[in-house]
């Protein structure tokens, strides 16, 4: 450390575990991790592989496990190695730490912002059934691909570029990993933009998410409840419990960083939280998209079925 200075590295506090709990604590992050990833990247490739699943409501949960995939690699592994280092050396540059809030806050507005886009297209599924194939192109795929990513990506570039011009007065990271709010807390200057944009962002992040999800549904609640048609209800059903339990998982763990963030003296709960986003949602996604939409389901079976008598065979 004596030829760093405090503009180049940082001290992360990290995960901080009893050492009854250390060797839990890593198995269940690394299984965690390595499930995350394996499912994920498993479920793309048997879309990509099936062409009749070449539809935009799989295209779409593509994005999900492309982002869950960044999330948790973003986050688990540094985790996991800090976990071997005694709390007074764990260091990270100053660079690295602006990196991993940037890709940090990306996974979050991103999970939000596909999750609207899948909202959309079960709405125009069930709502707008003739026109699907007219609406729902491959065209409007890739421009809701796009602006789920694109428009995140921005707003999450001027969110951290207004914190990193600011000077640095401190160099200790209260928290498990490196966050936006982390980083201009280490300023001495005057912050009030930064929070003023973050609070806009936040803002304008759940708000739109919450607004559009609930218009969505609305709108297809009352197609269900006007039609007699008990096919087109299981179908709503089936589809729009697999995406909104998705959608409740994601919402509520950001909802509760966000707004533990705001208060100091529940940092403990802050730490917990933020774990949980990061943890949670992207393992719970691959198990409710994976198991519980058939065209999926059934070709996983198939797939492990094939294995399975392959090695007997051998």
């Amino acid at each position: 450390m004596e030829n760093q200075t405090f503009s180049d590295v940082l001290l992360l506090e990290g995960l901080n575990v009893t050492s009854q709990s250390f060797f839990p604590t890593f198995i269940f992050l690394i299984i965690i991790y390595i499930f995350t990833v394996v499912s994920n990247i498993g479920l793309v490739a048997l879309i990509f592989q099936e062409r009749r699943l070449h539809q935009p409501m799989y295209l779409l949960f593509c994005n999900m496990s492309i982002n869950d995939i960044l999330g948790a690699t973003t986050i688990i592994p540094r985790l996991l190695s800090d976990i071997f280092k005694v709390s007074t050396e764990r260091y990270i540059t100053y660079i690295e730490c602006v990196i991993q809030a940037f890709c940090f806050h990306l996974h979050i507005g991103t999970s939000l912002s596909v999750l609207m886009a899948m909202a959309f297209d079960r709405y125009v599924a069930i709502c707008n059934p003739l026109r699907y194939a007219t609406i729902m192109t491959n065209r409007m795929v890739l421009i809701l691909t796009v602006l789920a990513w694109g428009v995140i990506f921005v707003m999450v570039a001027v969110l951290v570029g207004l914190t990193i011009p600011l000077s640095r007065c401190r160099w200790f990271i209260s928290h498990p990993f490196c966050d936006n709010a982390s980083l201009f807390k280490l300023s001495c200057q005057n912050v009030l933009s930064n929070n003023i944009y973050g609070l806009c962002y936040t803002v304008i992040l759940l708000g739109s998410s919450i607004g559009s999800t609930t218009l969505t549904y609305l709108k297809i609640a009352l197609v269900c409840l006007t039609s007699k048609s008990k096919v087109l209800n299981s179908r709503a059903l089936q589809t729009c419990a697999t995406h909104l339990a998705a959608y409740v998982i994601m919402l509520v763990s950001g909802a509760t960083f966000v707004v533990l963030h705001r208060f100091p003296q529940l940092s403990d709960q802050r730490k917990l939280a933020s774990m949980i986003i990061m943890v949670i949602p992207p393992a719970v996604n691959a198990i409710i998209y994976g198991l519980q939409i058939k065209e999926l389901r059934q070709k996983i079976i198939a797939t492990f079925y094939r294995n399975k008598v392959a090695l007997m065979d051998f």
